[in-house]
């Protein structure tokens, strides 16, 4: 009985010592942000978008500064992280919103958000190919890539499942529209 005890003991405290490690992406500003606009989806969606953008511009500022040098590539993983957090963010807030009954406005204010995540993954994905092919040109990035590989890898998956999630949703707004006929005066 004693030694059961010990182990679920030492199994909370390894979970809450895990659940303490994982940073969240978001600083506290952008939080306080995000509760402003918690029942506004467009805005919603625009905010994770600026998010995940300062992380992207955050990986270029660290990638052309040569006094940042030391340590980069441990702290492009580390954007990276976030980049994919917020995506995966981005990907549950169109679950929720895609999910729940919305009035005419809403509707249309969440078409808008989806056209923005849409144009938004685009200039991402470019984003992500120039840091992934910047090991073949330049010897630092070369240096510094096995530390973010991994990362960038698991960036561009979420990257592409958030693309294709705006995607599905915006064809399925398109064909609700359409099945709905022209309206009537």
């Amino acid at each position: 009985m004693r030694n059961a005890k010990k182990i679920v003991v030492v199994v909370l405290l390894l979970t809450m010592v895990a659940a303490a490690r994982k940073r969240d992406p978001l600083t506290e500003a952008e939080t306080d942000q995000l509760r402003e606009v918690a029942m506004e989806p467009q805005k919603r969606l625009k905010l994770y978008i600026k998010f995940a953008e300062a992380r992207l511009l955050a990986i270029e500022q660290l990638r052309s500064d040569p006094k940042a040098a030391n340590g980069r590539g441990q702290k492009i993983h580390d954007l990276l992280e976030d980049f994919t957090a917020i995506l995966d963010e981005i990907n549950d807030n169109l679950d929720t919103y895609e999910g729940r009954p919305l009035t005419k406005d809403d509707r249309k204010d969440f078409h808008k958000g989806l056209k923005e995540v849409i144009e938004a993954n685009d200039k991402f994905d470019l984003k992500l190919r120039t840091l992934k092919s910047a090991d073949d040109t330049d010897p630092q990035a070369k240096q510094e890539a096995p530390a973010y590989q991994f990362a960038l890898a698991d960036a561009q998956d979420a990257l592409k499942s958030s693309a294709d999630m705006a995607r599905e949703y915006m064809n399925q707004k398109d064909k609700d529209t359409q099945a709905e006929g022209p309206k009537k005066k």
